[in-house]
């Protein structure tokens, strides 16, 4: 049956009270990604714009650039006033800068036999020619300069954020969906380049531009601008509680598409495991469960940020027709002598023109700002949950770790005991002796606590109480890189990278030679296989080892094991990929891995386990039988029962 809407996305975007995770490496757990609780806003966009602090004189230069370009344009409008009036007539009723500067340039250029009106017609226009020329050249320059700024900034933010990850612990990665956390990586940071590569700036200039076009129509008609002016409190309101509905819905929005990515990334890997299970029906219904949520999610935060403009827009246009009518008034007014020429309710034709162009200026950037804010509250949401992964806490080690020197490989636990949970307890007073060159084997049912003891060791966790000491120091005193480097571990699950079959060996060991890549090879008995392979250690691999089959994926990862030299082994189910036939071909090689260092093997298999120095039986994260083979054979306890097949592994 298939998983509601409320169950999937508890699976793939929630989210605990403190907004931090728990879990497992067999479970999901809680996750820690914001979704539902509004953030700090103020602290979102002052921690946002911290990553392009460092450009102090790139920001000089491109506001400088804005005030040419929003002074230009504003300039270019206004010029308007002069030559319309001089095609009007009334010309020489102006006294203002912009007739100024036309007439200086009229009289130094000479025209030939050209009328008045022409010349100064033509000057104005070669004006406004070169106004609005600068006016691009600058444009050009601040959008270039941002978007160098922006890109930086996407580079330093996607930077921070991929070293974050590869310093969070294990119990992070556990609790998330791989499609979920690469969201942080594609959508969020690319609505936050959106929003610094162009939301940004017109913001900026739009602001800009409003202040310089409002100066502009004082300076054209004061009455005008006082009923413009009147509907700016209006404009506010409605924009803002647009865009407190806004920021709601695109939170809940990138937390939806995030479990949407999640699925899909989950779903795709899984195809074999969905078609053989003929679970196709049920992931397609799961799948639009969650796309259904996200589309609505997507509706509403598109449409209270889509119906800005508009409303913004229809409020601008009354007030660009009251405007209009009260402008047209005045200038009639002022053609037939009512209104003095010299009085501040005076306007001209030219006049008109220019401050109804600066009246739909003067709207312009409010719709810009308003339109641009679809892409800001996106950004800040997408900025939250990158931040909420940087916020995360790594893995750290204190100031008095030390680095391990000549590891002889004896690990010692007493009376561990360990939790994912805190209300859960996993493993419970464990203790273990495992001396230099020994091997250890753990056998119980699924969810007894056999991977979890690894994990302990390698420290993927810590320990709730008890001790693990490896040569007599305790692992919470070794620098994490320092204990890791001294344990090789082979997995049940196989992962391989984008490279060639001598690079992913050698991802062991990075300084190992190609001679020491080939002899671990032939120890993992892997060199017959790869010698047949198109290019031999050359092979480049496509998509996680898919050229090669499963078994040929575990023999290299056994082969990578092999090269790093690590005096502690773990084999994790290491065989259970492998086909019986191949199993007993690698035998004497697993055998030759295991030489001289401490291993820890997990093994459904009790056959691959019968030459185990030790081995001990887990139920209920409780180790209830202790011995070698033979021993425990003798007992004729749990382990001869699973061994003789009484019992079945679960």
């Amino acid at each position: 049956m298939a998983r509601n809407l409320e169950q999937l996305q508890k699976q793939y975007q929630s989210t605990t009270a403190n907004g931090k995770m728990g879990g497992g490496p067999r479970g999901r757990g809680h996750g820690g990604m914001p979704g539902g609780k509004p953030k700090d806003t103020k602290q979102t966009v002052k921690r946002l714009f911290g990553y392009v602090g460092g450009y102090k004189y790139h920001f000089i230069v491109v506001f400088m650039c804005l005030i040419i370009t929003t002074l230009t344009s504003s300039a270019g409008t206004y010029f308007l006033k002069p030559i319309l009036d001089n095609l009007t007539g009334s010309v020489g009723e102006s006294s203002d800068f912009a007739h100024s500067i036309i007439a200086s340039l009229t009289s130094v250029i000479d025209f030939g036999g050209l009328s008045p009106l022409m010349r100064y017609t033509i000057c104005g226009v070669i004006i406004l020619g070169f106004i609005y020329v600068v006016s691009s050249l600058s444009t050009y320059i601040q959008s270039k300069i941002m978007l160098h700024i922006s890109q930086n900034a996407l580079e330093k933010i996607r930077g921070e954020l991929f070293d974050k990850v590869q310093t969070l612990p294990v119990r992070f990665h556990d609790s998330r969906t791989t499609g979920e956390l690469m969201s942080r990586f594609t959508n969020d940071v690319d609505n936050i380049g959106v929003m610094l590569d162009s939301a940004l700036i017109s913001v900026v200039s739009g602001s800009a531009t409003l202040i310089c076009t409002l100066i502009f129509m004082l300076y054209t008609n004061v009455p005008l601008t006082v009923i413009t002016i009147v509907f700016l409190p209006i404009f506010a309101r409605g924009g803002i509680a647009i865009g407190k509905m806004s920021r709601k819905y695109y939170r809940g929005q990138q937390a939806a598409l995030g479990a949407v990515n999640g699925y899909i990334e989950e779903s795709v890997t899984g195809q074999k495991v969905v078609k053989v299970f003929n679970h196709e029906d049920e992931c397609v219904e799961e799948f639009n469960t969650l796309n259904a949520d996200l589309r609505e999610k997507q509706f509403s935060a598109q449409f209270y940020g889509g119906i800005m403009g508009p409303v913004m827009g229809n409020l601008n246009k009354v007030s660009y027709a009251i405007t209009a009518g009260v402008g047209g008034i005045l200038c009639i007014l002022t053609h037939f002598g009512s209104i003095d020429s010299s009085s501040v309710m005076s306007l001209t034709f030219g006049g008109l023109t220019a401050f109804m162009s600066f009246a739909a200026h003067f709207s312009r950037p409010v719709n810009e700002v308003s339109m641009q804010m679809n892409s800001v509250f996106s950004a800040l949401a997408g900025a939250e949950r990158v931040f909420a992964v940087l916020d995360e806490q790594p893995e750290t080690d204190s100031t008095e770790s030390i680095e391990l020197k000549d590891v002889k490989g004896y690990v010692e636990l007493k009376d561990v005991t360990f939790g994912y949970n805190p209300d859960k307890v996993i493993l419970k007073n464990i203790f273990l002796v495992a001396k230099p060159g020994h091997k250890v084997a753990f056998v119980g049912s699924t969810g007894a606590g056999k991977t979890t003891v690894t994990n302990l060791i390698s420290r993927f966790y810590d320990i709730d109480s008890g001790t693990i000491t490896v040569d007599g120091t305790d692992v919470s005193k070794i620098k994490r890189k320092s204990l890791r480097s001294n344990i090789a571990m082979v997995l049940q699950d196989t992962h391989l990278f984008t490279g060639t079959v001598m690079e992913n060996i050698r991802y062991g060991r990075l300084d190992a030679t190609d001679e020491e890549v080939i002899e671990a090879a032939k120890t993992a008995s892997a060199h017959s296989f790869i010698m047949r392979l198109s290019d031999g250690y050359n092979t480049l691999l496509e998509g996680d080892g898919a050229n090669l089959s499963q078994g040929q994926r575990q023999l290299l990862n056994i082969a990578r094991a092999a090269v790093s030299k690590a005096p502690i082994l773990i084999l994790d189910e290491a065989t259970s990929s492998v086909d019986t036939r191949t199993e007993k071909h690698i035998e004497h090689g697993m055998d030759r891995l295991m030489k001289n260092r401490t291993t820890f093997v997990i093994a459904h298999r009790l056959s691959t386990i019968r030459t185990a120095d030790e081995i001990l039986v887990l139920e209920n994260g409780e180790i209830i039988e202790r011995g070698n083979h033979d021993e425990l054979l003798e007992k004729q306890g749990r382990y001869y029962e699973l061994y003789t097949g009484a019992v079945e592994l679960e």
